[in-house]
């Protein structure tokens, strides 16, 4: 097995995650790849990072939704690394759910992905992570501090995601570092809103544009490997958009 310093993303095969694996194997980690049902995206990522470094990345599926799926998620972890250096909880899900009209699947389907997930995944991997001396990183939302219309459930389980980077990271300590990075107008949904919509949203952005999944994924290594002081803080990298309300 690699000496080399060993990272999970969730949610990698594509967008910001796949954004984060490249720039953590940049910095000399090995990676393992999870993905749900992304595998072509997943192995093609795998693939090319290993081009560049021969058995140094790996794919992992899993459903992050379920308990079995956090295990199995774990397993693939411990099979490929001694330990664990970085885990970012990436993976999420995202889709409006307007009161009145919520559904009860949508709910538990939300909150099981973007905060229960998470959650269950530090604890199964609470031995492997303590063992390196390791850190956590959650992949927040601006969101999570300023409710976003339609959209009260995802707000509320990324609102409980900020939380929990700050509980585990007091109750973690010293052994384990917790971060969070809150991402602001990143990458548009797959619904992209109209031209319209776009300009609203881009005026109140300070840099009055839209960042990219290199500036999350630079924050990410930031606070993973080059921040050995820092635990219980969200990084918000939005261009600004915090400062308006």
């Amino acid at each position: 097995m690699s000496s080399r310093k060993t990272a999970l993303v969730t949610g990698a095969a594509a967008r910001i995650g796949a954004e984060t694996s490249k720039a953590l194997h940049r910095r000399g980690c090995d990676v393992l790849i999870h993905y749900n049902s992304s595998e072509s995206a997943a192995l093609k990522l795998v693939d090319e990072l290993n081009a560049e470094r021969a058995e140094s990345a790996f794919p992992a599926q899993a459903d992050l939704s379920s308990p079995k799926g956090l295990e199995q998620l774990a397993g693939e972890a411990r099979k490929h690394f001694e330990r664990l250096d970085i885990l970012v909880n990436n993976a999420s899900r995202f889709y409006p759910t307007v009161m009145g009209q919520t559904k009860a699947w949508q709910w538990d389907d939300l909150l099981n992905s973007n905060l229960r997930g998470p959650y269950f995944l530090v604890q199964e991997l609470l031995d492997d992570l303590q063992t390196a001396g390791g850190n956590v990183i959650n992949i927040i939302d601006i969101h999570a501090e300023r409710p976003m219309p339609g959209h009260a459930v995802y707000c509320m389980s990324k609102a409980g995601l900020a939380m929990m980077t700050q509980a585990l990271a007091q109750e973690l300590g010293p052994s384990i570092r917790v971060n969070g990075v809150s991402p602001g107008a990143i990458l548009w949904p797959a619904n992209e809103p109209d031209t319209q919509e776009k300009q609203a949203i881009l005026e109140k952005v300070v840099l009055e544009r839209v960042g990219s999944p290199a500036d999350i994924a630079s924050a990410v290594a930031y606070l993973a490997l080059d921040a050995p002081y820092v635990t219980g803080q969200i990084l918000a990298v939005d261009g600004g958009r915090s400062l308006n309300v």
